[in-house]
């Protein structure tokens, strides 16, 4: 939760490749909220206080995703949310003739788009394919497994698009983004 926070403040792409982190740790304990208190929560060097409200977000967190029919797999709509939100505003930035580098960046990494998309969810929006493919990399790097040379390269072309675009949607945010 505090973590959450403050990656909303500095890097929306970061923030939401933790939140899916999240959504995984949560289903992991089976959505039990007493094993996610007892046997994650209370590992922290958190004060009684910070893990009271550690444990009614991630009890909220729980709630949404029963509600949501996420137990299993899929995505809360606030993080939905937040994938529709920088996917229009990915749009946005490509049909503006003001923002050539995000445009470069976009065209070079949609070869990687297409043959992800090929390989999976066919019906994805592309900024989605890129956080599947990021967060895919980073679940095959925190279990130790090899990542191809390729898909290395792919992986930085889409960090450094992603990257740029989670700066922007930053700077939208704070009202600073011109966008006409």
């Amino acid at each position: 939760m505090f973590i959450s926070q403050e990656l909303r403040k500095k890097s929306i792409a970061e923030y939401l490749l933790y939140m899916w982190q999240i959504e995984d740790i949560i289903r992991a304990y089976g959505c039990s909220l007493s094993r996610i208190k007892h046997e994650y929560i209370d590992r922290f060097d958190y004060t009684e206080e910070q893990k009271e409200e550690m444990t009614d977000w991630y009890g909220n967190l729980i709630t949404m995703m029963n509600t949501e029919g996420c137990r299993e797999k899929g995505h809360l709509q606030i993080n939905k949310i937040v994938i529709q939100q920088l996917s229009e505003l990915s749009s946005t930035l490509l049909a503006s003739p003001k923002f050539p580098f995000y445009n470069s960046e976009y065209y070079r990494v949609l070869p990687f788009i297409v043959e992800l998309r090929k390989r999976g969810a066919k019906d994805e929006d592309e900024i989605e394919t890129c956080f599947n493919a990021l967060y895919g990399v980073m679940m095959l790097r925190l279990q130790k497994k090899p990542v191809s040379p390729d898909t290395e390269h792919a992986i930085k072309e889409i960090t450094t698009f992603i990257g740029m675009l989670s700066d922007y949607y930053l700077q939208d945010k704070k009202g600073e983004l011109e966008l006409e």
